[in-house]
């Protein structure tokens, strides 16, 4: 018998289903590799950070937990946050609704508004709002004109200036997801409800809101998880009386060079927020949270 008689035993199921995942496994990996670069390592050095400066231990999370100051802080960051969520919620369903029913020509021209508020430089949008803000701007002049107030309202340096400037830029991260799942529902669902006997309430509730709520959802958890962590437009209209979360970052890093608070706050912000998106997944599922 020569070599070329002896059979070669077929590769079992186990393997080849084994290889099979791993050709299907290699296109990801260079996005692996840069999530791990850009996000996983960063991630762990701050952890490190934040247990071993200035000397080891978990002294660090004691003091941030411990300060009134540091909690202030968290508690206007999530404020904020929630505010803005909220505010987008209500301001974009009926934008996205209108999206999705107006003529062609209304609609490219309201998106195209959208999308171009996106474009727009995010320091300029910033620095418009803080001129439209303050006490002799148009917002504050309009009202006196109209007769609404007799003196101008403190709508900068404030939460309040914060909340309605966040609310603007992130608007278009709410509109978007909201505008897509609305265009994917069937209308002839809605003739249904209305040959049912359903009420024009009715069909919002009942149909229109649980078709939406994971458009709702996704745009929800966008705009809130980058609420917690903008720190341009809350450092121009907020001002230092009214600090969020990543400012204080900042200024631990920049101005006090205390890594290991900052790197404890950071780790805080990130646990918090990774168990807002785990209780979404929980209600909504994860084909829907990132719909």
């Amino acid at each position: 018998m020569t070599v070329t008689d002896v059979p070669i035993a077929a590769p079992s199921p186990v393997l080849a289903a084994a290889r099979r995942r791993g050709r299907g496994f290699a296109p990801v990996l260079p996005a692996l590799a840069l999530v791990v670069v850009v996000f996983v390592i960063p991630v762990l050095a701050l952890l490190l950070r934040s247990v071993l400066e200035p000397e080891p231990g978990l002294q660090n999370y004691a003091a941030f937990f411990a300060s009134t100051t540091y909690l202030k802080v968290l508690g206007n960051t999530f404020l904020v946050a929630g505010t803005v969520t909220v505010a987008t919620v209500l301001l974009g369903f009926p934008v996205a609704w209108f999206l999705a029913i107006a003529p062609a020509f209304w609609s490219r021209l309201l998106f195209a508004i959208v999308i171009l508020s996106m474009w727009t430089n995010l320091l300029a949008r910033t620095y418009a709002w803080m001129v439209l803000l303050q006490r002799t701007g148009i917002i504050n002049r309009t009202l006196m004109n109209l007769g609404l107030i007799s003196e101008p309202l403190p709508l900068i340096n404030n939460l309040a200036g914060v909340t309605i400037g966040m609310t603007y830029i992130m608007l278009p991260f709410m509109i978007l997801p909201l505008h897509a799942t609305i265009r994917s529902i069937d209308p002839a669902i809605f003739q249904a409800a209305s040959l049912c006997g359903a009420s024009r309430f009715q069909a919002f509730t009942r149909v229109m809101l649980p078709l939406t709520a994971s458009g709702i959802a996704a745009g929800a958890l966008m705009v809130f998880v980058m609420s917690l962590g903008y720190f341009i437009t809350p450092a121009l209209l907020g001002g230092t009386s009214n600090m969020m979360l990543a400012e204080l970052i900042a200024q631990l890093v920049q101005s006090l060079l205390d890594w290991g608070l900052a790197g404890a706050a950071a780790l805080v912000l990130l646990v918090i927020t990774l168990a807002i998106y785990m209780i979404q997944l929980r209600f909504f599922g994860f084909g829907q949270a990132r719909s």
